[in-house]
């Protein structure tokens, strides 16, 4: 039941999406992107291939309003989704997919760094060299999106509350920027981030207990290298 109740929620909100774009090509990105995120919220492959589609008309969207970050940021969405369609079916033994793995401290220091640097130096060049609409706030959620992304594609739970950020930051950029369809999308992400967050941390649950996290050294299937 809870199965049908899922698939007939997706198909609401497909048709809501495809109602409220305003273009072919929004409809299809957001059709897409919302699909790629249920089958990734329930660990399924097929999100990977979906995800690609989405990342494609994702990307002439963003320029036609001029969102350059986020443009760009289709690009290496397109690396990583191929790097995560590989990871996902490596260290996967006799699962469809690898296991959920946890976040090392010393990757979430990095990653901090990381997100503070380029979010000021991409901003700034936003700012300074193009004609972004909101320069800091696009290179922010950009380099955030990215950071969420590439957990994602390691499968690890906390990319889950990097989406979480993402959505509801970007929920108010699109809606600001007229894309209606868009915001609406990103409503429907953010129930499925927190849908994921909770199915994600039941499997490791699962999987390991109240135990640490696998180290980097404990196989394919365990934490993160940096």
């Amino acid at each position: 039941m809870n199965n049908v109740l899922q698939a007939v929620g997706l198909v609401i909100g497909m048709a809501l999406i495809g109602y409220t774009s305003s273009t072919v090509l929004e409809a299809a990105a957001s059709i897409t992107g919302l699909l790629s995120v249920w089958l990734t919220a329930r660990a399924n492959i097929w999100a990977w291939p979906t995800g690609l589609v989405s990342v494609v008309c994702f990307f002439y969207i963003f320029m036609d309003v001029k969102l350059y970050a986020d443009m760009t940021l289709q690009v290496f969405f397109f690396v990583l989704s191929i790097y995560g369609w590989v990871v996902w079916l490596s260290g996967r033994g006799n699962a469809k997919v690898r296991p959920t793995t946890r976040m090392t401290g010393r990757l979430a220091i990095v990653l901090i760094v990381f997100l503070i640097a380029a979010t000021a130096g991409w901003g700034y060049a936003l700012d300074g060299y193009t004609d972004a609409a909101v320069p800091y706030l696009d290179a922010f959620i950009a380099v955030l999106s990215l950071i969420a992304q590439y957990l994602l594609s390691r499968k690890v739970l906390e990319s889950w509350y990097g989406w979480i950020a993402v959505d509801v930051l970007s929920i108010g950029m699109y809606a600001y920027k007229g894309l209606d369809a868009v915001a609406t999308l990103y409503v429907i992400f953010l129930g499925i981030a927190i849908y994921g967050l909770v199915g994600w941390r039941r499997e490791y649950t699962a999987l390991y207990g109240k135990t640490q996290p696998p180290t980097p050294t404990q196989g394919e299937g365990g934490g993160i290298r940096v």
